[in-house]
């Protein structure tokens, strides 16, 4: 009986497939914002990223001066929605929500994309959005548009073009330089007031070669694997989430008042 049929989950532009980057309905700086990304994503670029935005010496502010200011940013990376921040992160928690889960992790999703403030700062986005990667080793075929590294740098270094490049067989996922972007900016942002399932998931949402292909999976220690049952845990809420429905701000402003409240000082350091 076809009224039995679930009605197919659809993104923001009314496709039932998502993260299909090869549909021929992408937008055009979806695949522009990829080749930026993975060309110019190379060891010594993230090295001195990471010098200069992990003292969090930036800006001092509260989570809700963070969204304020992350409200008109649309994720150029995105091929599912193009929804405000705010709106993808109340989507997100809601809908972890609405499973009964844990506030640790409902305050995850509603915080795991903050870090894309750094657009703000005139970062451009092929170094805010997007999938992440480990550098100073080999790129795995499992990273979306993979063809584009060719023209990375990193290409051309023999010493990181190994299956473990610079690091070493089970050297634990902390260890690893990842391509730099909102997950470990934000990571930075939030270690101290979190607890370690939530940073698990803030800091690896975007690494989907690793929790969704299976890729680099030689680099993971033992509290690796239990940070991977947790994210992939999450990305369902993440990715399924992103509908045409705008949540109620209004309606839901006291739940998440209270619940930042109860994770985080009035101002943080970004």
């Amino acid at each position: 009986n076809s009224s039995n049929t679930p009605a197919p989950i659809l993104n923001r532009f009314g496709s039932s497939s998502f993260r299909d980057y090869y549909n021929s309905n992408v937008r055009p700086c979806v695949v522009e914002t990829y080749y930026n990304n993975h060309v110019n994503q190379t060891l010594e670029f993230v090295l001195s990223q990471k010098k200069k935005y992990f003292p969090l010496s930036k800006e001092e502010m509260s989570i809700w001066d963070c969204f304020h200011q992350l409200n008109n940013m649309i994720d150029e990376s995105d091929p599912d929605t193009d929804l405000s921040q705010l709106d993808h992160a109340l989507q997100t928690a809601e809908a972890i929500r609405a499973d009964g889960c844990p506030r640790w992790m409902i305050i995850a999703g509603f915080v795991h994309d903050m870090g894309k403030i750094l657009s703000s700062w005139g970062e451009p986005q092929w170094c805010t959005v997007g999938d992440t990667f480990p550098v100073g080793c080999k790129f795995s075929d499992k990273i979306e548009y993979h063809h584009f590294f060719v023209d990375n740098p990193d290409s051309q270094v023999p010493e990181y073009m190994t299956e473990c490049g610079i690091y070493s067989p089970g050297c634990g996922l902390d260890s690893l330089h990842m391509s730099f972007g909102h997950d470990e900016y934000m990571y930075q942002v939030i270690k101290d007031y979190l607890p370690e399932n939530s940073c698990w998931i803030v800091r690896y949402h975007s690494f989907y070669p690793w929790h969704k292909e299976g890729a680099y999976r030689h680099f993971m220690n033992q509290r690796d694997w239990e940070a991977l049952a947790v994210v992939q845990s999450f990305n369902k809420y993440d990715l399924y989430s992103k509908t045409d429905v705008k949540p109620d701000w209004e309606k839901l402003k006291p739940f998440y008042t209270e619940l930042v409240a109860e994770y985080f000082p009035d101002v943080l350091k970004w």
